[in-house]
């Protein structure tokens, strides 16, 4: 048996892999019901390239940070300190964007996000400190370290001060030449499917920010490296049977190591994408607890590339939603959640018809309440719309809580040489 074989014995083989047609049919299916929610409600912000492209802005450095935490968690080292790592990164595309131009800024982010991970990984891996206890050190740290480095670098700078960088050259953005006017045209149509694909192309193809395409583009790649090939394997086994790979041959310090490493890279990168792409500046306290919503990104992907960004699209959307303002598209979600809620709640009925039917009634009771909200409304609050993040966070999290499955050996001290 070779050694790549039995690698592949030490992961355990569940059900956590989706048929070819999974997400075609579940990207297809959206699209189409979103369509006709849409025409029905007259609520026509709700796909359009306006709103879609700011959700691409705000879902990005929740990707990023998520992506960190995969990789880290991948090799078994819980990382909550991303948000402390984003911070660092913050700083560094701060101030070597302002210094050397935008491109070295993206060096700058990646390099302190770098700094922050090794340090993770000296405590966790080299020295066996709890993860948690050494993840809230690290968010501390990059805290204070981010704020003390601010006012020491950009104090008496022109536009600058101890909470803020001056204003920095922005990252190119790139369109396909001939589109976009053509594209706008069909998506003022309003007209169902034609308008939404329409307003989806347009998205994707016009004012595209380079960042956003590099932080695609490490997805696809991370998915790749992570599943398609033996370093990625070697990796995964390190998280789920550390011992077992231990005696495979795989030096297990130095993957959990490696993996903690890119783990701060991709961090830093996220705060370098608040710092370059979404403000062009720096500002104290611009990452927002987003490491944290990154990290429950991951979780909602089950520790994977593309249930991950999926988890963080939706964050970014709930987000852009809530900053746009508008009430009409929240309450034109509520016909659609209202009428699956309901067929929900049939089928539970039908399905435990020889059991309590309580909790079935209930879910009906729940079902027939949003669909009369409704009927009986135009708009939600702007209260409610203002905590839209944070409710699709707990309910995507809550959910989908039954189908995770966590890496073996996560979060588990790891110590050269010694057997379960």
């Amino acid at each position: 048996m070779s050694t790549q074989t039995e690698l592949s014995a030490t992961i355990p083989q569940t059900r956590t892999g989706r048929p070819s047609w999974y997400w075609p049919v579940i990207i297809i299916g959206s699209i189409l019901v979103i369509s006709t929610v849409r025409v029905l409600t007259g609520a026509h912000d709700i796909d359009s390239s306006g709103a879609l492209t700011a959700a691409i802005g705000l879902a990005m450095p929740l990707a990023l940070a998520g992506l960190g935490g995969l990789w880290s968690e991948r090799a078994g080292v819980t990382n909550i300190g991303l948000e402390g790592m984003m911070i660092l990164g913050t700083w560094g595309a701060g101030f070597f964007g302002f210094h050397y131009g935008p491109w070295v800024g993206i060096l700058g982010a990646v390099v302190m996000g770098i700094l922050g991970g090794a340090i993770h990984a000296l405590a966790t891996v080299v020295f066996g400190v709890d993860h948690i206890v050494s993840g809230v050190a690290i968010n501390l740290l990059g805290a204070g370290a981010g704020s003390y480095l601010a006012v020491r670098t950009f104090t008496g700078l022109p536009g600058g001060g101890p909470t803020q960088s001056p204003a920095l050259q922005q990252l190119p953005f790139i369109s396909v030449p001939g589109l976009g006017d053509w594209l706008q045209q069909l998506e003022n149509s309003h007209t169902w499917l034609v308008a939404d694909l329409a307003g989806i192309l347009r998205t994707l193809t016009t004012n595209v920010n380079a960042l956003t395409l590099i932080a695609i583009a490490l997805m696809i790649g991370s998915a790749w490296l992570l599943w398609r090939t033996p370093i990625g394997l070697r990796l995964r086994s390190v998280g789920e049977a550390p011992h077992a790979a231990e005696t495979l041959g795989v030096n297990v310090l130095r993957y959990k190591f490696m993996a903690v490493l890119v783990s701060g890279g991709l961090a830093g990168l996220a705060g370098g994408f608040l710092v370059l792409v979404a403000s062009n500046l720096y500002r104290e306290g611009q990452t927002g607890g987003r490491g944290y919503i990154g990290l429950a990104a991951m979780i909602f992907g089950n520790w994977r590339p593309g249930g991950l960004a999926a988890g963080a699209m939706l964050f970014g959307y709930a987000d852009a939603v809530q900053l746009r303002g508008r009430g009409d598209v929240i309450h034109a979600y509520l016909l659609p959640i209202g009428l699956a809620l309901l067929g929900w709640a049939i089928w539970q009925l039908i399905r435990h018809r020889q059991g309590k039917p309580i909790t079935g009634i209930v879910q009906v009771a729940i079902a027939l309440g949003v669909l009369v909200w409704f009927a009986l409304t135009s708009e939600v609050p702007a209260e409610f719309t203002n905590m839209t993040p944070y409710v699709a966070t707990l309910l995507v999290l809550a959910f989908s809580a039954q189908r995770l499955r966590m890496p073996a050996a996560d979060g588990q001290v790891y110590r050269k040489g010694e057997a379960n």
